[in-house]
């Protein structure tokens, strides 16, 4: 029972270690979060790989303006994005299906770029004399594009002012009902000696968490690059700044891009093609992550195609459809072996009752289910150790002053009684890599992200508004508590009497779903753990009748 206690209590410390955590970086963000500053217009400079080495890199290193270039607007069904004529970027772009983390009327915008706010940008360029670069003027045709009602895609052309004899256009594509975008160069020879052009696609962010993430939560924002060799790395802004990276910068496949709470941003080029993958720390609080692809001849006369896929919106784990390893950037920690699984049954309880809230429930009674035997185990014991309690406080009371003879005591009692007394441990054991597993397939799944339950929980990713649920699950475990043999040790005692306050009080800060799952828990084994106990006394007490006759 003593190991019980423990465990119990290594779950409070847990718990108290999130909300530490949490409370730390939201006191001292200077040490976790820097200072948002402007983008500049740094380019990428690093080792450049063979193909692309032939080509001197000598792009401006100067920055642009916002406001020296016009701004496109193009709009689909669930994107909505701003274009600057200066290097094409793609310097705002708005989930429409996804709300912002503040303000549920209006929808997140993913990239921005300003001054005093969030800057997080998609640039690209052509790394060759006379090309153009992210720094590069551009002209439209029209500065309105929106996706028709019929078609499948619409997209923008921005012709380059240049005068080399390569001609080129940018062409970024939106799809329909897709968070991917096509972003291509069209290169045409119009002079009468071959010419040579590769290409670079990064992003640049700020370090800076997404807005409306809570400061008792805290998730990963950073770069992390995926290779079919190395599987998926996490780069962080640190390690980028100190020049610390070992991810692989050569590869003929996988991806690169930066990820952030429920969203993740990924330049996708073609498998099979060879590619250099780079991270560099730019001036104020920017960092550049990004991909170079291989030169490409173009003979006169010839027109080229180069490009390659960029994907910005929710981190799903079936955006392995899309490319592989893409799925990884829902980050469930280290119980992925459980929390993946967890989530995938809930889904299928959501498919069934379209209510995420609803398959919590059913996923709770379902594990309790699954633990049903091993739990009855547990309460079983504790009921044998509620009916023989009064026997251990008189074993206690003859025993004072010899920890050793009563240590004895308690011993024989628990044999003849046949009393496990580590039988309560086992379920609490099992129970607290499930807790966390779920813990993490709550926070780092997009689908919970304002889904309702019922009444005033109208986001089971966020904490209750009202602190009702925190409160009922606190009941819930004086109840539990009530129904378990009281510790002899009074300081224990008192410490279990803390437990569903302090439980309560870190439950306020805690993802309405998982403190949902909590409650459902409790109650289910209050109702185990109360039959047992009722069937184990009488039992005891037929017993005691029988042995009088």
């Amino acid at each position: 029972m003593d190991l019980q206690r423990l465990f119990l209590f290594l779950i409070f410390v847990f718990s108290l270690g999130l909300v530490w955590d949490g409370w730390q970086r939201h006191q001292h963000p200077e040490q976790y979060v820097q200072q948002s500053a402007a983008i500049n217009g740094n380019v990428p400079t690093p080792q450049v790989s063979p193909q692309a080495a032939a080509t001197p890199a000598t792009i401006a290193q100067h920055s642009v303006q916002q406001s020296a270039g016009k701004t496109i607007r193009v709009k689909t069904d669930i994107l909505e994005a701003e274009i600057s004529t200066i290097g094409g970027d793609i310097s705002w772009l708005a989930l429409l299906k996804h709300p912002d983390g503040l303000d549920k009327n209006k929808p997140l915008v993913l990239f921005h770029r300003g001054t005093g706010t969030h800057n997080y940008v998609a640039q690209s360029g052509l790394l060759g004399t006379g090309l153009p670069n992210h720094n590069s003027q551009f002209v439209s045709e029209q500065d309105q594009y929106a996706l028709a009602e019929n078609a499948e895609q619409v997209q923008v052309r921005l012709i380059a002012e240049t005068d080399s004899t390569l001609k080129v256009a940018k062409l970024i594509t939106f799809h329909k009902g897709s968070y991917l975008v096509d972003v291509a160069y069209e290169l045409e020879n119009t002079g009468q000696q071959a010419a040579t052009a590769s290409s670079y696609f990064q992003l640049i962010r700020d370090s800076a968490a997404l807005t409306g993430s809570s400061m008792f939560l805290p998730t990963y924002v950073g770069a992390a690059v995926y290779t079919d060799k190395e599987k998926f790395q996490k780069v962080e802004f640190p390690e980028i700044e100190k020049g610390k990276t070992d991810y692989p910068k050569q590869a003929n496949d996988g991806w690169i891009g930066v990820l952030q709470h429920y969203f993740v941003a990924a330049w996708l080029p073609k498998e099979k093609t060879n590619r250099e993958y780079f991270t560099r720390k730019l001036d104020g609080d920017a960092y550049s992550v990004g991909v170079i692809l291989p030169e490409q001849a173009v003979n006169p006369g010839q027109k080229v195609l180069i490009g390659t896929a960029l994907y910005a919106g929710p981190a799903q784990v079936d955006l392995d459809e899309i490319a592989p390893g893409l799925g990884l950037t829902v980050d469930y920690g280290w119980l992925t072996v459980l929390s993946a699984p967890l989530f995938w049954v809930m889904s299928l309880f959501n498919d069934w009752t379209h209510n995420w809230g609803v398959a919590i429930i059913l996923l709770t009674v379902l594990i309790k289910l699954l633990f049903f035997p091993l739990s009855a185990a547990s309460y079983r014991s504790m009921a044998k150790m509620r009916v023989v309690a009064p026997k251990l406080e008189k074993i206690k009371q003859q025993c004072a002053g010899d920890r050793e003879k009563l240590n004895r005591a308690m011993m024989e009692l628990y044999k003849t009684e046949k009393i496990n007394p580590l039988g309560g441990c086992l379920p609490v054991v099992v129970q607290i890599p499930v807790f966390i597993a779920l813990y993490w397939a709550i926070l780092a799944s997009v689908e919970m992200r304002y889904a309702p339950f019922f009444g005033w929980i109208t986001d089971l990713s966020a904490a209750d508004p009202y602190y009702i649920l925190p409160l009922i699950m606190g009941a819930s475990m004086i109840i539990q508590m009530r129904l378990n043999p009281k510790p002899a040790d009074p300081m224990q005692a008192r410490i279990m009497q803390i437990m569903p306050i302090a439980f309560s009080v870190i439950f306020f800060f805690f993802p309405a779903g998982l403190v949902l799952y909590s409650i459902v828990n409790n109650i289910l084994s209050i109702g185990q753990q109360w039959y047992i106990t009722r069937a184990a006394e009488a039992e005891a007490a037929s017993k005691g009748a029988a042995a009088k006759r």
